[in-house]
């Protein structure tokens, strides 16, 4: 029987993991709830989710086993421990919450009621990053050396009608954009021990420049560009660039050094594209690697899975506190313009197989 799924947020994100979760036999969508119910009574009719209504409608619901919580980020550790208190395992947007404390409780909490709490981004389980991870782990391109991250642009101010939640706490290229990265260099690189960033922000202010608050202006609360060194337990480290501040746009720039070869890996944000081998200065191997039918609730799938076999999640909770233990102490490390060790050790997780599909029931 396939494991029953409730979504916690009918927001603009739910169409992705619904449209996804629909195709995966090993899980059931039965209830979705939000704090506009005619939201959620929108998308269950739309989806065939047989119950709708509030968060709270999904959380005493019988039939739910996992909690999708697509909540914006204020809410996640809330929403998140509110399920785990109704006995339900959690599958999160990221971030997994906004502060250590909080995300550390909420964690700790789930692990004494026997729980799981897992975390997005599942991007970093789909064919790219995985076959990435894979290049780098079976030692053919040699010892893991440096990584390298870049996610240029000018800001999502430029196309979005209500950008003002992308610069608040919570927010920023870091936390917003950081996790497709950073999770990925922390898979292939290992544990970070610290981080050495400066940045800041471009202007205090920024206007909305799309939609039909066009010339509104709001603040902005968090640094809009980033340039870190990572350094990992492994002795490889890692050098990154987020920045909401860049009149050039790069984007899905993900590296890994080896001994041997560079392994250029696909876009982190996305499930395909092509992974590159470079020697020598010269394309050794250029392999696209298409979605599989993957998307969006993968990590739920996994977690389905691992339940059923008493394993770890790939996308656990503890990764996922890992990462933004990293995030927050980029922060720190800006605003005290000192470098700022990071504690947290993730388990670790090997790559899946390369014939790992969400869409047979195992």
């Amino acid at each position: 029987m396939p494991a029953g799924i409730g979504i916690a947020g009918a927001g603009v994100i739910s169409t992705q993991y619904l449209t996804n979760l629909a195709r995966y036999p090993d899980v059931e969508v039965v209830a979705i709830g939000d704090l506009d119910t005619e939201r959620a009574a929108t998308q269950a009719a739309a989806f065939g989710v047989p119950s709708s209504g509030s968060v709270a409608t999904v959380l005493e619901d019988p039939r739910v086993d996992v909690v999708v919580n697509l909540t914006i980020p204020t809410a996640h550790v809330a929403v998140s421990t509110a399920a785990i208190r109704a006995g339900r395992h959690v599958w999160s947007e990221k971030p997994l919450g906004l502060d250590r404390a909080s995300a550390r409780a909420l964690l700790d909490e789930a692990a004494a009621l026997g729980l799981q709490v897992c975390c997005a981004p599942d991007t970093v389980l789909g064919p790219g990053v995985q076959a990435t991870l894979r290049a780098v782990a079976d030692g053919s391109v040699g010892r893991p050396l440096a990584g390298l991250a870049i996610m240029q642009s000018g800001g999502p101010d430029a196309w979005h009608p209500t950008p003002e939640f992308f610069y608040a706490t919570g927010g920023g290229p870091v936390l917003d954009i950081g996790p497709y990265y950073l999770t990925s260099l922390v898979l292939a690189l290992g544990a970070v021990t610290s981080v050495d960033a400066g940045g800041g922000r471009a202007r205090e202010l920024r206007t909305v420049l799309a939609g039909p608050n066009t010339g509104a202006t709001f603040p902005v609360s968090v640094p809009t560009t980033a340039s870190v060194l990572l350094r990992h337990a492994s002795g490889a480290s890692s050098v990154c660039l987020f920045s909401f501040d860049s009149g050039q746009r790069r984007t899905g720039v993900l590296e890994f050094q080896c001994t041997a070869a560079t392994v250029v890996a696909p876009d982190p944000n996305r499930f395909d594209g092509v992974l590159r081998t470079h020697v020598a200065g010269e394309v050794q191997s250029a392999v696209e690697l298409s979605d599989a039918g993957m998307g969006r609730g993968i990590g739920i799938v996994d977690l389905v899975r691992s339940l059923a076999d008493g394993t770890t999640p790939r996308a656990n909770g503890e990764l996922a506190y890992h990462v933004l233990d990293i995030m927050l102490a980029i922060e720190e490390s800006i605003a005290a313009e000192i470098p700022v060790a990071v504690a947290s050790v993730p388990p670790i997780v090997s790559p899946l197989p390369a014939d790992w599909t969400p869409l047979r029931r195992r």
